[in-house]
């Protein structure tokens, strides 16, 4: 069967309303990211989110304190939703690794995004070198990696490219980007599922 784009996939669930069934999905993962990661920014803030859906991360982080957070998405029907919701944030349509976000940021997050590239790891490294400010911090969170065996089955079952790495790739892809202080976690886990697969560095420029 052809795979279809990601992008494609995405703006059709924002079509008919499963971006809300992503949010709930997500959002214990999302909070124990965010506990992870704050503890390390500054207060004073700025923040983008890689793979923003409908937005509600942008928000939540603005509602966590961050002086200043826009949202980038390759699904167009997604950015459109996040803009209707919220008038107040910069949301980007972008196809990645291209895009770029003009500026820099003291936090970038992405959950569920980054294997949907062909090489993840070259966009590890484009996040350290050109998103990040000097010290800045990149969380990341995948749900389909080598060791979550249930996931393996979703390139098909969705029909869409994902790039299958394990737990060890992950961590080597964070360190030839050029990251210190690297954490890696899995977090949210529950009965049958190991938890999403958390990366966590420092840039370093």
């Amino acid at each position: 069967m052809a795979k279809k784009a990601a992008t494609e996939v995405f703006s059709q669930w924002a079509l008919i309303g499963k971006d809300e069934g992503m949010e709930r999905g997500h959002a214990a993962s999302v909070k124990a990211m965010l506990e992870l990661a704050l503890p390390k920014v500054k207060s004073e803030f700025s923040a983008i989110d890689l793979g923003c859906g409908n937005g509600w991360v942008v928000r939540l982080l603005s509602k966590m304190g961050a002086s200043h957070v826009e949202g980038v998405d390759g699904a167009i029907e997604m950015i459109k939703k996040a803009q209707e919701k919220d008038s107040e944030h910069k949301y980007s349509h972008g196809m990645l690794p291209e895009w770029s976000p003009g500026r820099r940021f003291d936090l970038v997050h992405s959950m569920e995004f980054l294997y949907y590239l062909q090489d993840p790891a070259e966009m590890i490294s484009i996040i350290h070198d050109q998103w990040l400010t000097n010290g800045g911090i990149l969380i990341a969170g995948v749900d389909h990696y080598l060791e979550h065996e249930e996931s393996l089955t979703w390139p098909e079952h969705v029909g869409v490219h994902m790039k299958t790495m394990q737990i060890s790739e992950w961590e080597e892809a964070m360190k030839v980007a050029g990251f210190r202080e690297i954490e890696i976690h899995q977090v949210a886990s529950k009965e049958g599922f190991p938890g999403t697969l958390v990366m966590l560095g420092r840039a370093n420029h």
